[in-house]
């Protein structure tokens, strides 16, 4: 998962880009990049770390330009301490572009292999969006044939792009001395939307709360398979370039991925997480009697919504058993899972008066791995809980995520191949309720009639493009390079799983 956005003003854009980052900062933590055009020429910064680190006072300075893009990273393909694969990517010809993209390809070795044997085009990276911008970069040069850009060569373009890659892509890029192109992949899986500001600024983004938040009047979301290419001037032109376009968001962003003040394809997501706590309080009172339970903490942050609302309608008290703390390290790259645990202790920490001699339900957002989830139990109990119980408002996952959430192999999964009993027994609650797939559709779907269903492929292992296999899944695994705990979480810390062997 990643975070991109795009400006054309008639003002210099790199505080604005800026600003506009560190809305999406809870998108992607490792890297993060600007750039910005000047007439003909470019000026990129991009370095890991977060967005506050990245860009000092002379990096500012050295980014003019009324017309730019950024990208806050979090790895999903590549080599994740690479500061190389950082974006966004350059390539000179034709036109020069810059490009950045949230999503993962799944056909990008396939289309690497292509990339130099036909096209005779060179990638020097593991990353999927060189790939990407080589392909886009190779259409262009196609579709003018040494002419003057015009929009409906990109509009042409981009209609080949979308033939050739398959996966999810919400892709923002700079065409050097024309303007910025935005397009969105055939099934609208990563979200993009585009607003202007009363000076007539164009900004396109991951998320709406990104518009709103500099002063930007959210227009609409760009449609699945369309491409939208905003001119110097910022005159937009608009076209929808995919064959087939259907509506399918990746579920993942209403349960935990997204802020919960944006609203995406036409669904607040806080709105959407209240719905998830609803349908969950109805599976808590099937499985487990309310008069059971004394009090309901959740797991900070995302799963707050649900929480509460799960709480309301069972008319059990709500209350805060967590303090986070927001500046404590990640967890992942620390060495053993002994340093691990105490990170998570770090990171968390109990009001011992909310657990003491009570049956609590801790509720969380979603259970990825299991080890957080069991510690956090633990420590519950030690604050002096009587019983502890747990529920989930997302379903178990099972299947990897092949877009753009860089969830584990299916052996890190702590539902993978095991009943909610076993789960319930490897994170040591004394019961575990998880939210069923067909709830959670309808709670979610049933704020905009007009999608056309979800991916929801973790949890159900249906894989919209439909081009996925288990083979597929094995060597997209394999192209994780340097990430020995790719999803770590920004709510909360996430630890890996122990091998089915050590559980």
């Amino acid at each position: 998962m990643c975070g991109i956005v795009g400006v054309v003003s008639n003002a210099p854009v790199n505080q604005l880009i800026y600003d506009a980052l560190l809305l999406l900062q809870h998108r992607g933590q490792d890297a993060a990049g600007i750039v910005t055009q000047q007439g003909r020429k470019v000026y990129m910064h991009k370095a890991k770390g977060m967005v506050k680190d990245v860009f000092r006072t002379r990096n500012m300075r050295a980014l003019p330009g009324n017309a730019g893009l950024g990208q806050v990273r979090y790895p999903t393909a590549g080599n994740a301490d690479s500061e190389e694969e950082a974006q966004p990517f350059y390539v000179n010809a034709p036109f020069g572009i810059t490009l950045a993209h949230n999503g993962n390809l799944t056909n990008a070795q396939a289309l690497k292999a292509e990339l130099f044997s036909t096209d005779h085009r060179h990638i020097n990276t593991e990353s999927d969006t060189e790939v990407l911008l080589n392909v886009l970069a190779h259409e262009l040069e196609r579709a003018t044939r040494g002419l003057p850009l015009k929009p409906e060569d990109v509009f042409t373009a981009v209609s080949n792009v979308h033939r050739r890659v398959r996966g999810s892509y919400a892709v923002v890029c700079l065409i050097a001395g024309h303007g910025m192109l935005a397009f969105r992949d055939p099934y609208g899986i990563r979200p993009l939307c585009v607003g202007r500001s009363a000076d007539g600024t164009v900004m396109v983004a991951s998320e709406s709360v990104t518009l709103e938040g500099t002063g930007h009047k959210f227009d609409r979301n760009i449609l699945p398979g369309e491409a939208i290419f905003v001119d110097l001037e910022g005159n937009l032109h608009a076209r929808q370039c995919a064959e087939n376009p259907k509506l399918n968001p990746c579920i993942f962003e209403f349960v935990y991925l997204a802020r919960p003040d944006s609203v995406l394809d036409g669904i607040s997501v806080y709105q959407a997480r209240l719905n998830l706590g609803e349908t969950l309080a109805k599976r808590v009172i099937s499985t487990l009697p309310p008069s059971e339970i004394d009090v309901v903490i959740p797991i900070p942050e995302s799963s707050r919504p649900s929480a509460m609302q799960l709480a309301q309608l069972l008319g059990i008290p709500y209350r805060e058993g967590f303090v986070k703390n927001r500046y404590v390290g990640r967890t992942f790259i620390m060495p053993g899972q002994a340093v691990r645990k105490k990170s998570v202790r770090q990171k968390l920490n109990v009001i011992a008066s909310e657990f003491k001699g009570r049956n609590v339900l801790l509720v969380d957002d979603s259970i990825v791995r299991g080890t957080t989830s069991r510690e956090i139990v633990q420590m519950a109990r030690e604050a002096g809980a009587r019983k502890v119980y747990m529920a989930s408002a997302a379903p178990p996952v099972r299947f990897p995520n092949v877009y753009g959430i860089d969830m584990p192999t299916p052996q890190e999964l702590v539902a993978h191949g095991r009943t909610v009993d076993e789960v319930k027994a490897l994170i040591g609650c004394d019961e575990l309720i998880y939210q069923d797939v067909d709830g959670m559709k309808k709670a979610i779907g049933s704020l905009n009639a007009k999608l056309d269903g979800f991916d929801a492929s973790c949890f159900d292992g249906v894989y919209v493009t439909g081009d996925i296999n288990p083979e597929d899944i094995a060597r997209i695994n394999e192209a994780r390079i340097g990430q020995e705990d790719p999803l770590e979480e920004n709510s909360r810390s996430r630890l890996t799983i122990p091998n089915a062997q050590e559980a």
